[in-house]
């Protein structure tokens, strides 16, 4: 597996799926400011319904809507339907993944922790989902909400680094620097 942050407000997704799952994905690509999000579902739960708005198509998505995404999100469907459709997405090139279903996945999505612009994923390309997630809770305690400001510092700093001068050793010098001295990491 290799490992890739996509940028949700400029790519198109399909979400496929009806309940707690499909909502839960749902909300995550809005609060990620996921742009281009088409949800559909049979038989969606009524909070789906609610959050999908205008997005919602009630049916399963045919070859022409999974071209037309760049990446397809399979959750909570019956493995038949989500095999189908995942051979639908390997056919036409889109991208797709259906959640706890390893063999039919072209990418799988780590657990994370974020701060700001901070970012860490947690990944057991699809082996063992929960040890992730444990992961991740440890991050999450260990990663206090003060390393978004630090790499907001961090960053202005580099800024003034690079307009004088410094070249890709000496940035790398001065942010292993920048950060011992505030004793930010072991």
């Amino acid at each position: 597996m290799f490992p890739i942050n996509l940028d949700l407000t400029r790519l198109s997704v399909a979400l496929v799926g009806n309940g707690q799952a499909t909502l839960n994905r749902l909300r995550q690509f809005d609060g990620d400011g996921a742009k281009y999000v088409t949800v559909y579902s049979e038989n969606p739960i009524p909070e789906l319904v609610d959050q999908a708005g205008d997005r919602l198509h009630r049916y399963l998505p045919n070859s022409a809507d999974v071209n037309a995404a760049s990446i397809m999100f399979i959750v909570d469907l019956g493995e038949e339907k989500a095999a189908e459709l995942a051979a639908i997405a390997k056919a036409v090139g889109t991208i797709a993944n259906v959640e706890d279903v390893k063999e039919y996945c072209d990418f799988f999505s780590p657990a994370r922790v974020q701060r700001g612009d901070l970012m860490i994923t947690v990944s057991t390309n699809g082996k063992s989902p929960r040890l992730a997630g444990r992961i991740r809770r440890a991050l999450e305690r260990w990663l206090d909400p003060n390393w978004s400001e630090r790499l907001s510092m961090l960053a202005a700093e580099r800024e003034k680094w690079k307009a004088n001068g410094a070249d890709m050793k000496q940035l790398l010098e001065k942010t292993d620097d920048y950060i011992d001295r505030r004793g930010w990491l072991p």
